[in-house]
């Protein structure tokens, strides 16, 4: 039995203050020219230095108390962000200080790879190692990219963004969904790219299933040097082919973020926008899924069933293989 429930993620910073140890710590040994940290602490200087994403997921662990208390489980939820705190290291030792002694994790990611994925797992095992002895044995809860506590919303707030497109060009709009694009080298190891466009896919033919509306899968938020070919293509150069072809109108879907965070702030809401009204093109943003009651609802499913207890909705609506409750050793390396 477990008797905690661990809500991990990426973490951002939450102030002026926090940029720089943030910047540093998701760097680290990666040798990136300080040039280039300058130019990424001053999108966030644009915020006030605060990413949504911590808060959101503050949100998701109140709101998912209350749906599980619902449910009549009792055990506590706990947070561990990989580059703030709460630092999963020491969320860890606080859960061991409460006498948690096993715990299932759950990662805001629900797509398969080595970022998003297993060194997650690898964040908490190394915390867990350094907790020592007494640290509650953690085991991962499965990835959950066709669930339709994320589909069922995300199609909702598709939906609603194509009706904020001018009606005379609604009709005509481009479905645009975006996801963090990753290294070849690292898509190729991995069920990522094709669980994005399962997901995708689900959504699309819920918001249109007539298939009247074109539908493109693009990517965001790629770093690094231009000769590693990472996933393409990037959502400014598709919105400029777009724009060559005749489109006036995209909607887009942040599919690959279920979580609001600072790189749709930035990378769809600030420079995608902007490149659209540049190629005066429409432009418009669905919502993520993180506030809707069926996300949490989803995430209280994927507990009760690796608990054995009942769920509320199917485990899944697409045809990729579901993942295994637990991941194989080899699997999505880096």
């Amino acid at each position: 039995m477990y008797d905690a429930l661990l809500l991990v993620s990426f973490g951002g910073p939450e102030s002026l203050d926090e940029i720089k140890p943030f910047l540093e710590r998701i760097t680290e040994g990666k040798n990136i020219p300080s040039d280039r940290l300058e130019e990424i602490a001053q999108r966030y200087k644009t915020v006030a230095g605060v990413s949504p994403l911590n808060a959101n997921i503050r949100n998701i662990k109140k709101n998912l108390e209350i749906e599980i208390k619902n449910r009549d489980i009792d055990i506590p939820i706990f947070i561990g962000h990989r580059n703030v705190e709460p630092l999963i290291v020491n969320t860890v030792n606080e859960m061991k200080e409460s006498g948690v002694t096993r715990c299932l994790a759950w990662l805001s990611s629900p797509y398969s790879s080595y970022s998003s994925c297993r060194q997650y797992t690898e964040n908490v095992e190394n915390a867990c190692s350094q907790v020592g002895i007494g640290a509650p044995q953690i085991e991962q809860i499965r990835r959950h990219h066709d669930h339709p506590g994320l589909i069922e919303p995300a199609a909702q707030y598709l939906r609603l963004a194509i009706e904020d497109i001018p009606s005379e060009r609604r009709n005509e709009v481009v479905l645009l969904f975006s996801a963090h694009s990753l290294p070849m080298s690292m898509a190729q190891t991995c069920r990522y790219e094709a669980e994005i466009n399962e997901a995708a896919s689900l959504v699309a033919n819920k918001v249109d299933p007539d298939k009247r509306l074109r539908r493109e899968i693009v990517w965001q938020s790629r770093s690094g040097p231009p000769s590693v070919p990472w996933l393409e293509p990037d959502i400014n150069d598709k919105l400029e082919q777009l724009a060559s072809e005749g489109v006036k109108a995209v909607a887009v879907s942040p599919i690959g973020f279920p979580i609001e965070n600072f790189e749709i702030l930035w990378d769809l809401d600030f420079e995608a926008s902007n490149k659209a009204s540049s190629l005066d093109m429409s432009f418009s943003r669905a919502e993520t899924v993180n506030n809707d009651p069926r996300f949490i609802s989803m995430i209280a499913d994927l507990l009760c069933e690796r608990t054995s207890r009942p769920t509320l909705a199917a485990a899944g609506l697409g045809t990729l293989k579901t993942s295994p409750e637990k991941c194989e050793k080899d699997c999505c390396p880096n």
